[in-house]
Order: C-alpha cells, then structure tokens, then sequence
C-alpha cells in the first residue's frame, strides 16, 4: 500500500495536460509523471513544488500524506 494518496491525475487533467506535456513542464520523464500519479514514487520538494505550480494548485491538495 503506497505512503500516500496522489491526486496530480486529476489536477493534470483538468488543465488538459497528458503526462507527456507536464513531465516536459517540469523537466521529467513521462515514465515519473506515471508513477507519481500510481503513488509509486514520492517526488523530491522541488518536484512537488514545480507540479503544484504547474497545475495550479496546493501541494497539499495534490500529495494527502495519512496522519
């Protein structure tokens, strides 16, 4: 079971982003927008950061770490 819940599909989706267009964005690979979007793979701060400013919107709606 993942660490986290990862909600960038949907933030990505509504501002009609493949994978492709937004790994491009923030300087990635499409393979790490996948898994991030599976909560296969925890991204770096700067990453996570750069995702939230791509997509418009707070890290914290995008990334829902468990308490």
């Amino acid at each position: 079971m993942p660490d986290f819940e990862c909600r960038l599909k949907k933030y990505r989706q509504l501002k009609e982003l493949t994978q492709e267009e937004l790994a491009v964005m923030v300087g990635v690979r499409r393979e790490t927008i996948m898994r991030l979007e599976k909560a296969q793979y925890n991204p770096s701060l700067k990453l996570a950061v750069d995702l939230s400013r791509a997509v418009e919107a707070p890290i914290e709606e995008i990334f829902i770490f468990p308490k």
